[in-house]
């Protein structure tokens, strides 16, 4: 073979072998990063999460196959939020869900690119996360849970459940910028129902047994709890609580009545909201922008008593109330 003719074969050799290789690098997949308030991995996370991500995998999102998630815990430590979403900027996500309002806004204070998406969150206008339902603005869009309106109107049913009220504790955590918007709401509801409220700032779970003994002192006649998440982590204690001190309590989340022995709940279908934030992450991750994704509310709430825990309570639910009942556990 002559020279010119080698050189020539080693040269077009050169420019196969940089192609072949490249070609064979495996395809990039993207990266969600999951910030939650409850304890546990992606592998031991709070039931109430599996609609969200069963709604990832029926849109074909298998982690370690077609997406990478890294689910970031708060441990019930709302403060480490800010530390956790700069994690996930660090880790190079594509996309941010977030199921509480703290977690939404350390991510929004850690990037202004990275879309984030509400799985279900109180109240994202009030709490200044977005500019508007319709049309969100910037990097955030999702689900809202209406947590001011359903308030009032939990504290509305615990006053026909118990006509003759008075005095009402409000276990808040007011560190959540949604408590302060159910507290504002309560009042107003409160002043029209002739009820006066005790509100009590529950910081962790150990500030529960206080509040109620507290509480108790005051002549407290009933109880309501916020729907931040930390009354989801702890609902079984608040419900463990109220039965000891024999108060009628209404709850934010039906779970708390259907397997804590609450007596009973409002709420909307978490469940429903979850499965349709996942929609959101598939339509981001395809190229939709936040800014363009109207932020969606419940299009429906259900009422559910607990019977079972009214006899222990030695409490009767008026007939008209149990009539309206969506649900009644017995």
């Amino acid at each position: 073979m002559r020279r010119r003719e080698f050189l020539f074969l080693l040269g077009g050799a050169a420019a196969v072998w940089p192609l072949r290789a490249h070609a064979q690098q495996p395809k990039r997949i993207p990266r969600l990063c999951f910030l939650t308030f409850d304890p546990g991995t992606l592998h031991s996370r709070s039931p109430r999460f599996d609609p969200f991500f069963d709604g990832l995998r029926d849109l074909g999102y298998v982690d370690g196959r077609t997406i990478a998630i890294d689910y970031l815990s708060a441990d019930r430590q709302g403060e480490r939020f800010p530390a956790l979403a700069t994690q996930c900027v660090g880790l190079n996500a594509d996309i941010i869900a977030v199921s509480t309002t703290p977690a939404a806004q350390a991510a929004k204070n850690a990037t202004r690119t990275i879309p984030i998406v509400m799985i279900a969150v109180g109240d994202p206008v009030g709490a200044g996360l977005v500019d508007s339902l319709a049309q969100p603005g910037g990097n955030i869009t999702g689900l809202s849970l209406m947590v001011p309106e359903a308030a009032a109107k939990r504290l509305a049913l615990l006053k026909e459940a118990v006509p003759g009220i008075a005095r009402v504790l409000v276990l808040s955590y007011l560190a959540d910028p949604i408590g302060p918007l159910q507290v504002k709401a309560l009042r107003d509801a409160a002043a029209s129902l002739g009820l006066t409220l005790q509100i009590r700032d529950v910081r962790t779970g150990d500030d529960l047994p206080a509040a109620f003994e507290a509480a108790a002192k005051e002549r407290a006649e009933g109880v309501l709890t916020g729907a931040e998440s930390l009354f989801v982590v702890y609902g079984g204690r608040v419900a463990e609580l109220a039965g000891r001190y024999r108060l009628p309590a209404i709850y934010p989340f039906t779970a708390q009545v259907v397997e804590a022995g609450g007596l009973m709940a409002y709420d909307t279908s978490i469940a429903d909201l979850y499965r349709r934030a996942a929609t959101y992450v598939d339509r981001i991750l395809k190229g939709a922008k936040p800014s363009d994704l109207p932020i969606q509310q419940p299009t429906s709430f259900q009422f559910v008593v607990n019977l079972k825990t009214a006899k222990t309570l030695g409490f009767t639910f008026p007939p008209g109330l149990l009539a309206i009942a969506d649900q009644v556990v017995e």
